[in-house]
């Protein structure tokens, strides 16, 4: 690594930690919500100005910037190998008024890394290009890592075709009024890619409680959603004794309670979630006759979520016996751990140790394009601190020193496979 790259001094990791919440701040301005946040959906007004807004930029930077047909903008430093392109960006699309720093933290990220490497090193020997996905979150419409996906040759117009935002706008209609349209399918995916390096703020406590700048993603968790459909009898509150019941509240109750624990003693990193409940008839002189609950499981280890699935399933199956009533559990998800490419693992430890960077090696517990990109080339993801865990929200927050270590850490790893 180059000596300019070593030991970040404080003014170095200030003035870019600066420029990064300056560009945030900018960045905010499209989609700003009257409530605080930012509301920049999936081909929206806001979104149309934001990503010309980017577009600007990249082309004032002297960067090639274009978009490809779905709406994902790239802005490219151009090397001597224009056949290899080492790839940095998040998402630019947000939750409902959400904050500041989730996904375009990325984007300023590398913006602001390629730059500083083009003013002190000049043309690369591989491309290095920033990607502003046009959207992950899925806020707009049913579906996920549209941008990514269309990167990789994932994404097909049969998923999206026939869906609607909840004004009853068309996928199709909302994109081709934006100025977009589909990939064409027949042609492969990019082959130039090499490697893809994601920065994005942290999205939980971690770091802030350890007291860590710096976390090194090495794996994005894996995912089983259930649906759990509890049946007793619905019957009068007032007339029915309690000893005569089939109270479906009162058996999800218990069973809820038993998985929650459950997950407690199984223990960390494994998290289990209940996040919704609907009470059938859901009156309040009516013992409930039906409920349905969710449950979001996750650990960066497959057999962790199957162990502990098959040990709630055999729980709860004993609980509705307990309470007389019917149980059906249906998986509506299921995706496995993606493991982060170890050899860029090591290339962002080595650079946290060469800038001595307090840093953590940890799993993500959130969904990012990362896992998309991971499934084609070697992939890795830097995490900085949310203050209090807090994300998609206005309240979200990063110190501007933070995004400055995040921002110069990704410079590190950008020269390592770029120069």
């Amino acid at each position: 690594m180059a000596a300019q790259l070593q030991n970040a001094t404080n003014h170095d990791i200030e003035k870019l930690g600066k420029e990064a919440i300056d560009r945030l701040v900018w960045l905010g301005r499209f989609g700003k919500d009257p409530a605080g946040g930012v509301t920049r959906l999936l081909y929206s007004r806001e979104w149309v100005e934001a990503q010309r807004a980017l577009k600007q930029w990249m082309e004032s930077e002297g960067f090639v910037a274009r978009f490809d047909e779905v709406g994902n903008l790239s802005g490219i430093l151009e090397g001597a190998n224009a056949d290899e392109t080492i790839l940095t960006g998040s998402h630019i699309d947000t939750v409902t008024n959400g904050g500041l720093y989730d996904g375009q933290y990325g984007i300023v990220a590398g913006m602001i890394a390629i730059k500083y490497l083009k003013d002190h090193f000049g043309k690369p020997k591989r491309n290095i290009e920033v990607i502003s996905f046009a959207e992950e979150e899925g806020s707009r419409f049913p579906y996920t890592f549209w941008g990514s996906k269309n990167v990789i040759g994932k994404a097909s117009r049969k998923e999206v075709e026939r869906i609607q935002d909840a004004d009853g706008i068309s996928f199709i209609e909302a994109m081709k009024a934006s100025g977009f349209t589909f990939r064409d399918e027949s042609k492969p995916p990019r082959q130039d890619l090499k490697a893809f390096i994601e920065v994005h703020v942290e999205q939980g406590q971690v770091l802030e409680a350890e007291q860590k700048s710096i976390g090194i993603v090495y794996s994005i968790v894996g995912q089983r959603r259930f649906s759990i459909e509890v049946t007793g009898e619905a019957n009068h509150a007032g007339t029915t004794p309690m000893k005569y019941r089939k109270d479906a509240a009162y058996a999800s109750s218990h069973m809820i309670y038993e998985m929650i624990k459950l997950a407690e003693q199984y223990g960390d990193p494994l998290v289990a979630t209940v996040g919704k409940i609907t009470f059938i008839p859901n009156n309040v002189n009516v013992v409930p006759g039906k409920v349905v609950f969710s449950l979001d499981v996750r650990h960066p280890d497959k057999q962790a979520i199957v162990q502990y699935s098959d040990l709630f399933k055999e729980k709860i199956r004993g609980i509705s016996k307990e309470h007389e009533v019917e149980i059906s559990i249906n998986m509506q998800l299921d995706t496995d751990p993606v493991p982060m490419a170890p050899q860029l693992v090591e290339l962002i430890e080595n650079g946290c140790k060469l800038n001595k960077f307090s840093y953590k090696l940890m799993h993500s517990g959130a969904g990012h394009d990362a896992q998309m990109m991971a499934e084609t080339i070697p992939t890795a993801m830097i995490f900085v601190p949310s203050r209090k865990g807090i994300s998609h929200n206005p309240a979200e927050y990063t110190d501007y020193r933070d995004l400055g270590k995040g921002v110069k850490t990704l410079i590190g790893i950008l020269y390592e496979l770029a120069y």
